[in-house]
């Protein structure tokens, strides 16, 4: 399959952006799918050019098997992306996403790429802030109950047995990935990172969004939501404003450079982590 093909599997672009903005990649949480960034992309089409990341197993990707690690998921997105840091780069990633971002940012330095200058990590606590969780082993009318205590996906899907059968697989799926991930004690990016999250969140205290500074060795700040673990439907003008500041402020002279990953770092959404 060619480059432009690859890319186009697994981004999508929603809505130009100025020529020479920055590059502003979206990672969606568990259960989530590339159309989540939607509204945002159109809000942020006027500083950046938004790609939101589409994993396997949903929507048009439905036919394809969903990730059950987050190594294996990374590497293929990193691989994916290098074509595009022609134009300084920024990721943001919300809940799961947060990771695969983090995750993604440490093979693009390892393969010498230009790395984003700056992540934002909404609603996730940090990769050293790990809890003990296994909803993803649960059945199925376990797993649908935290599903629909989380939030974030339609209660219509989640009452529609034939919606459920689809969006269930790879919504499981992302739960084991993410559930089953452990960082290295010593993972750390150059990238800076704002760490965004909601004051009730139920799966993030302030403390383990603060353990994220641990996790750079730029630049960082926390910025607190109202709202639970989706908080940014609610603040999603907020959220765009944050974003926004933080494009504008965090570039830094550009200088692309090619890298090989040789020696790389080993239909409807649902909502999830």
């Amino acid at each position: 399959m060619s480059v432009s093909a690859e890319v186009d599997r697994w981004l999508r672009r929603f809505h130009p952006g100025p020529p020479d903005a920055p590059r502003l990649v979206c990672f969606p949480h568990a259960g989530g799918a590339a159309s989540t960034y939607l509204l945002i992309s159109k809000a942020l089409s006027s500083v950046a050019e938004v790609q939101a990341v589409q994993y396997p197993g949903r929507q048009d990707r439905r036919a394809e098997p969903a990730h059950t690690a987050i190594a294996p998921l990374a590497d293929r997105i990193a691989e994916v992306l290098a074509p595009l840091t022609d134009r300084p780069l920024a990721f943001f990633g919300h809940s799961m996403g947060a990771i695969v971002g983090f995750e993604v940012i440490r093979r693009l330095a390892a393969a010498g790429a230009p790395a984003p200058f700056v992540l934002f990590a909404s609603g996730r606590r940090a990769p050293s802030a790990e809890r003990f969780e296994t909803v993803h082993r649960r059945d199925d009318a376990g797993f649908l109950r935290e599903m629909r205590e989380l939030g974030g996906t339609d209660p219509r899907v989640l009452a529609d047995p034939e919606l459920v059968e689809m969006v269930l697989p790879p919504t499981r799926a992302d739960y084991q990935a993410i559930e089953t991930y452990s960082a290295p004690s010593d993972a750390t990016i150059s990238t800076a990172v704002v760490a965004m999250v909601g004051d009730s969140d139920p799966r993030v205290t302030l403390a383990e969004a603060e353990l994220w500074r641990r996790h750079t060795t730029g630049s960082f700040e926390v910025k607190v939501f109202p709202g639970g673990h989706f908080y940014l439907s609610d603040q999603q003008g907020a959220v765009v404003a944050a974003v926004s500041a933080g494009l504008a402020a965090g570039q830094a002279p550009f200088a692309p450079r090619r890298g090989s990953f040789d020696s790389a770092v080993p239909g409807h959404e649902a909502g999830g982590q």
